[in-house]
């Protein structure tokens, strides 16, 4: 099947297999996005999974629905048309999916903020990385932060383009997320994620400096104040040596001094 709209599906049958197999599916309601020709979606079913399919391109609905006409009479299929960053989704404990890469953080986030037991997500190499970085690392960034913060993230594989058909021109990767609680509690989640996203904004300035780019948003005391709490060292740091919980006390300390 030819791929539309830069689509790239999957076609390498070990990968297929090892992605289907790296959680239980039996019996388990499983969110797949962009099930495509349907290749994961048989190995879903094959499996014993309850699957339902979100999926954006209206040309590849009609060959799903012959594909697994069986399966979508008996209720183990369902085929959902729609954007998956934005359309309601159904009920689901699992996510097995291979991402539209260009809104993989908005769909991951997305999901992290619905809930979920498992999730075994493929993404763009460079994104993956980003994801499980850690601190001190030149890729770990505000991705890597957010993730970390409400999920484990590990590696199941990396893909090369010939596994896909066409190949893409970057190299893939799979990866699990399971989902917990942060490490240390949040006061404010908004304010959590205001603060990383604004120190990493300006990555290379120490987070004295970010610290004070965020007195437009929170005001000039409350900002003053929290610098005026924090140790020189800390204050002297560029955000990628900050860990999870660095943040999140930062965040904490903010919030309690916004009036």
């Amino acid at each position: 099947m030819k791929a539309p709209k830069d689509q790239h599906f999957l076609v390498d049958a070990d990968a297929v297999a090892l992605i289907a197999d790296t959680v239980p599916v039996s019996d388990r309601k499983v969110l797949e996005i962009g099930p495509g020709g349907g290749v994961l979606t048989d190995a879903l079913l094959q499996r014993g999974a309850l699957v339902r399919a979100v999926e954006l391109d209206g040309t590849l609905i009609p060959n799903l629905n012959r594909r697994f006409s069986e399966q979508i009479k008996s209720g183990q299929l369902e085929i959902i048309r729609g954007d998956a960053s934005k359309v309601p989704l159904p009920e689901f404990e699992l996510v097995v999916a291979n991402l539209p890469y260009s809104i993989s953080s908005k769909i991951t986030f997305r999901l992290l903020e619905i809930g979920f037991e498992s999730a075994v997500l493929m993404y763009q190499l460079e994104f993956g990385k980003r994801m499980i970085a850690p601190p001190g690392n030149s890729e770990y960034g505000r991705l890597s932060v957010m993730a970390q913060t409400y999920a484990e993230v590990e590696m199941v594989l990396e893909l090369p383009p010939e596994a896909f058909s066409p190949p893409p021109e970057v190299w893939s990767i799979v990866v699990k997320i399971t989902p917990h609680e942060p490490p240390i509690p949040i006061c404010d989640r908004k304010v959590h994620a205001t603060l990383v996203r604004e120190l990493f904004s300006h990555r290379r300035k120490t987070i004295r400096n970010g610290l004070r780019g965020m007195r437009s948003i929170y005001g000039e005391q409350p900002v003053t104040n929290l610098i005026a709490t924090l140790p020189d060292e800390l204050l002297e740091m560029r955000p990628e040596m900050l860990s999870i919980t660095d943040f999140i006390d930062l965040a904490n300390r903010l919030s309690e001094l916004i009036p």
